[in-house]
């Protein structure tokens, strides 16, 4: 069986995140090579840059990973999904190296599966 490709996954995984507006640890619970999404009742506003640091479940591989705020779901109009924000990543050289963790945790799951 071919190993199953990240595309995007449903995760929790604590996330580090920095902007200009807001700083702090909240919960992903979405997560791709191009971007994830966070848990947050505060956003920072769309549009704006954003670093997030987090590790794979089970990888000792520290991600930093340079983004923007693509687009936020605030409290009042979540209704029954959670708030947060969506974020964008930007940089190729960093979004190509988590491709790869992606991948290679794909891989493992795979084979223990079998």
């Amino acid at each position: 069986m071919p190993p199953r490709r990240w595309r995007r996954r449903t995760v929790s995984l604590d996330v580090d995140y920095t902007s200009s507006e807001a700083a702090g640890v909240a919960r992903a619970t979405t997560l791709g090579a191009g971007g994830l999404f966070v848990r947050v009742d505060a956003a920072p506003l769309e549009g704006s840059p954003i670093r997030v640091r987090f590790r794979l479940p089970g990888s000792p591989v520290l991600h930093e990973i340079e983004g923007r705020v693509a687009w936020v779901l605030p409290p009042a109009d979540a209704g029954p999904h959670a708030p947060g924000m969506g974020i964008a990543f930007s940089d190729a050289h960093q979004i190509a190296s988590l491709a790869r963790a992606l991948e290679d945790c794909a891989s493992d799951e795979a084979a223990e599966e079998r």
